[in-house]
């Protein structure tokens, strides 16, 4: 079932995006098509066709072989268009030199592309021919009536047999559960919220939620405290009329007086019947596994608020539909088991026949990595238990199956469960979902993914759709915020704006996936365990093995869009040289982290080129010829050794992410010092770019600062050695980027003053500044910033007090100051910094008392402040900031120090309710965290 479901949802996939490349060809290169637009045309309705029969295919889950296997010839027969159209962009869209060398040029190069025209023209005949064979096929052998016939219904039914299997788990399989099931108890139970109140527990699949909440709702108090009970399992495919059926039958079979011909009640009675019914009733309604907020909204009409202490619990995947239930319900989220409840169970299940079911001591380290793979997903545990239970107690047996674990998910039985169970979160997303979840795979195990590097590949991969008024980069942001809510992918890490900012794969789903990728060439993961030399022709490679950098020779990279590696060293491996020539068609290459020197004159034949990425690489020069890379979208310089752009990047007129800092390594950066950070000279010509969202950072000088007032997309802006005399200019550059988030801007040096006054208006949704350099006194502008959540000044200075104006900025977070003021003492007035939670202050030269008033910094959760030699006691105040949870201090006087450590001091009590309190000197070769 699930590489059938995947077969198909990756060939329509595929088809969708193709068609709108088909669609975008048509109109934008109508001039250049001269012959070959009609056997296009007729590709894209024939294949419009195919995919409208592969949506509803997926929509009825069809498992049949001859879908699978006419889905993956549809698959492959649009990965060739694909490759065909792009081979015929490039060939029109090979650029002219003009003069007398450019007219000897064309006609030199005419022959050739003349030939290369018709050769695509001839391809395309066969591939037309091809596209109609294949549906002609899908009616010779009526897979209509196939899939009308499949085992849809049957799918249905194992499913629901599934989930209905959950709520029998033996005691045995039950670990970590008690307190939750009690919390569960406890709030269904309650006897002073008289109001109907809706409680949805959330968590990946897998997680035991079904489990969790059937042990509350049967337990005898919760029983006898109800006076009707019902127990739905909704599922991925319902009808609301099925329902409500069900929940009438559960009255019936309790014996409770409620009609008994609903089965020929329309929705609307079923509804009004139900609801008078449980009117004057304490009742309690359980509806297991909803995919959408639409069952709620459908079902809460016969389900009425009567104040009675009713309770309704919702089990969910997706947090939006936990979100969407009203301001009378609760959220619980469910966590995975901990280390120890995690080994307890798995040795229950592999270890049963052992006395007392403890693991043989010489299988211990290795079980102990197996249960670590599962993550606290007790299904996994339970499974992957069961299965090691059958396997000989011999390490060397043991560390097989560990290696093929994702092998073992996709093909052993005994993980059957594990797998459906897991797919159907896959199953039920839309196609580009599917798309973006399944690119997730190319990184490593365990790899914490950036956000923006992430939404960038998915930009460059066209997996993300154009939408009126959103950029393709808020587009992308969508779709991952909807993945983290489907709990596919795991929140790693979140930024001061309470975004997103970093994610990662569960294993045990990464290696679900990774085995559904490589049947299906989508991607292929090389990690020292596969055969490199198999005919496979993968779309996507990934190498995470030194052993292989590179594919083997009978691996076809014909087809390849996407490269990664990442592998620390690559001594002794194939030339990375050769092999790009191979990868005519890439759309991605990513190196970051490869420690290669030199940019191989083969990548310049990447016409395709989306996204470049030499991050942390040690090369140090990029060749002029870069400006031939026509489509690429991204390019990320950012730590590597070069030190000037090319002339020809004003060129890449397609660009829209261009990064090229350099930052010092992360222990120098405290306190912050100007050196610390390094940009390129900006290129003449890089006004044109005028798609250009991102650029960091570059060096300041008069023409740069004149030329990047045509950019008016930019969202992220950095820009460093500012001299005063550019203040003016630069202010009125940056009043053109209306679109502005982040802004920073360094002067020359330390003691150069930032003249940005004229920066009035400032862009109106900036969320993040920094600034460095001297400042007479905030620009009055500061109070327009009502956006803005984090602000960093370094080497102000200022004469006048800053914290009376920041302390009124509505949304800040996050504020670091360094060096902010040269006076004596700081006052946090009551109301101030209504959300910050994060305050940095360091280098304090003359400031001796930092001040808190009773209701300044409400929220507050962090404070740090290092190297003021002035201030010898602790903030006064700081025991009104109870919601605090960190004081971290760095090469403080020792007076003040001492005084912390000294239990008995007078300061001691204002901290006691700090959970942590952290200090250490300038090196960072001593952290001390003080006790309690």
């Amino acid at each position: 079932m699930a590489a059938s479901l995947l077969v198909g949802n990756i060939a329509e996939g595929t088809v969708y995006f193709l068609m709108t490349k088909l669609a975008s060809v048509l109109e934008k290169e109508a001039s250049l098509l001269r012959g070959v637009s009609h056997e296009i045309e007729e590709i894209k309705q024939e294949l419009q066709s195919i995919r409208s029969f592969l949506v509803e295919a997926d929509r009825r889950k069809d498992t049949s072989e001859g879908i699978t296997t006419w889905a993956t010839q549809v698959r492959d027969v649009a990965y060739e268009v694909e490759d065909i159209i792009d081979e015929f962009i490039y060939h029109v869209n090979i650029p002219q030199k003009g003069g007398i060398t450019g007219k000897l040029y064309s006609v030199i190069q005419a022959p050739s592309g003349l030939i290369a025209r018709h050769q695509i023209a001839t391809r395309l005949q066969r591939i037309k021919a091809t596209v109609q064979a294949i549906s002609d096929r899908r009616n010779r052998y009526r897979l209509e009536q196939v899939e009308e016939r499949s085992s849809s219904h049957g799918a249905n039914e194992e499913w629901k047999y599934q989930r209905d299997s959950s709520i029998f788990i033996g005691e045995d399989d039950i670990v970590g559960i008690d307190e939750n099931r009690d919390l569960l108890i406890g709030w269904l139970t309650e006897e002073e919220e008289q109001q109907r109140l809706v409680l949805s527990v959330v968590g990946m699949g897998g997680l035991g939620k079904t489990t969790l909440v059937n042990k509350a709702y049967n337990n005898q108090i919760v029983k006898g405290h109800f006076d009707c009970h019902a127990w739905i399992t909704v599922s991925q495919t319902y009808r609301v009329e099925e329902l409500l059926r069900n929940m009438g039958n559960e009255f019936l079979k309790a014996k409770e007086p409620f009609p008994s011909d609903i089965s020929s009640m329309s929705y609307p009675r079923l509804a009004q019947t139900l609801a008078e019914y449980m009117h004057s009733k304490r009742y309690v309604i359980i509806l297991d596994d909803v995919w959408s907020i639409d069952v709620w909204n459908n079902i809460k009409v016969a389900l009425p608020d009567n104040r009675h202490g009713s309770r309704i619990i919702i089990t969910t995947r997706n947090v939006d539909v936990s979100s969407a239930l009203g301001d009378k319900s609760h959220v619980f989220y469910l966590e995975p088991l901990n280390q120890s409840d995690s080994w307890s169970l798995f040795c229950k299940k592999a270890f049963w026949s052992n006395p007392n079911k403890s693991c043989p001591e010489q299988l211990e380290p290795l079980a102990r990595i197996i249960v670590e793979k599962c993550e606290g997903l007790p299904l996994a545990i339970i499974a992957v238990g069961g299965l090691m239970s059958s396997k000989d107690t011999t390490e060397l047996e043991w560390r097989k199956v560990y290696s093929s674990l994702g092998w073992e998910l996709s093909n052993n039985p005994i993980l059957e469960r594990v797998k459906s169970i897991l797919l159907l979160s896959f199953t039920n997303m839309p196609y580009y979902l599917k798309l973006c979840f399944l690119y997730c795979s190319v990184f490593p195990e365990d790899y914490v993914i950036k956000r923006k590097r992430l939404i960038r590949l998915w930009i460059a991969e066209g997996f993300v759709e154009e939408r009126r008024g959103m950029t393709m980069e808020e587009v992308a942001d969508t779709y991952l915020k909807e993945l983290i809510c489907r709990n596919m992918l795991q929140l790693a890490k979140v930024n001061y704006f309470g975004r997103v900012k970093a994610c990662r794969v569960h294993d045990i789903i990464r290696d679900l996936a990774l085995s559904m990728c490589e049947k299906e060439n989508f991607c292929l993961v090389c990690d020292g365990k596969e055969n490199m030399e198999d005919r496979r022709r993968p779309r996507r490679l990934s190498i995470q093995s030194c052993r292989n950098l590179l594919p083997g020779r009978t691996m076809s990279v014909s087809r390849l869009r996407s490269f990664f590696a990442f592998v620390p060293d690559i001594s002794g491996a194939t030339s990375l040289h050769a092999t790009l020539s191979k990868f005519r068609l890439l759309r991605v290459l990513d190196l970051q982290g490869v420690p290669i020197h030199t940019l191989p004159n083969e990548l310049l034949e990447l016409f395709n080129l989306r996204y470049l990425s030499l991050k942390g690489t040690k090369v140090k020069e990029i060749p002029k010829s870069l400006s031939s890379l026509h489509n690429l979208q991204t390019l990320d310089l950012r730590d590597t050794h070069i030190e000037r752009l090319p002339s020809g990047i004003n060129k890449l007129l397609k660009l829209r992410h261009l990064l090229v800092f350099r930052y010092l390594p992360k222990e120098f950066c405290f306190p912050f010092h100007f050196s610390h950070i390094t940009g390129l000279p900006a290129s003449r010509g890089i006004g044109k770019l005028n798609n250009l969202q991102t650029l960091t950072c570059i060096r300041a000088n008069e023409e740069v600062i004149q030329e990047i007032r045509n950019l008016s997309q930019l969202r992220r802006f950095s820009i460093i050695n500012v001299r005063a005399s550019d203040g003016r200019s630069l202010s009125t550059s940056i009043r053109n980027m209306r679109q502005l988030l982040y802004l920073i801007v360094m002067a020359n040096e330390e003691n150069e003053p930032l003249n940005l006054e004229a920066l009035y208006p400032p862009p109106p949704f900036l969320q993040k500044l920094v600034l460095g350099g001297q400042l007479d006194r905030l620009p009055q502008w500061f109070t327009l910033l009502s956006n803005l959540s984090f602000l960093s000044l370094h080497g102000s200075n200022l004469k006048e007090d800053p914290l009376p104006l920041l302390g009124r900025l509505p949304n800040l977070t996050r504020l670091l100051l360094q060096k902010p003021y040269a006076g004596k003492h700081m006052l946090f007035k009551a109301d101030w910094f209504p959300k910050l939670k994060t305050l940095s202050l360091w280098e304090l030269a003359r400031v001796n008392q930092v001040e808190v008033e009773e209701g300044a910094m409400p929220n507050i959760q962090q404070l740090w402040m290092g190297f003021s030699q002035e201030i010898k006691m602790l903030p006064q105040g700081i025991e009104y900031l109870t919601t605090l949870k960190q004081l971290y201090l760095e090469e403080m006087p020792d007076e003040l120090v001492q005084n912390l450590r000294d239990k008995k001091s007078k300061d001691r009590w204002k901290v006691q309710h700090i959970p942590s309190i952290k200090l250490t000197d300038r090196d960072r070769t001593k952290i001390e965290s003080l006790p309690k």
